[in-house]
């Protein structure tokens, strides 16, 4: 059975392999941000699609998840204790 391919025939990207894309980090945490907010372009999207390297965008998922989770610890822990203080 033939796979279906994710892009059009004359995709300069077809001979590029998913994790040989060149975007760098920063532009990768910085898409999966917006990504995060909800905000984002169809044209910005598809920008992303073509120079994103996927092993980097989980990575960048999990680190900004973990920095949310983060954030929330100790925006709470600060919470509590300010009103305990009072």
């Amino acid at each position: 059975m033939p796979e279906l391919a994710m892009t059009t025939p004359d995709d300069p990207r077809d001979d590029l392999p998913a994790t040989a894309r060149k975007a760098n980090f920063r532009q990768t945490f910085r898409a999966v941000a917006w990504s995060f907010l909800g905000i984002r372009r169809s044209a910005d999207h598809a920008e992303d699609v073509k120079k994103l390297n996927p092993i980097h965008v989980v990575i960048a998922a999990v680190v900004g998840a973990a920095i949310f989770v983060i954030f929330l610890v100790v925006l709470v822990r600060f919470a509590i204790g300010f009103a305990t203080s009072h």
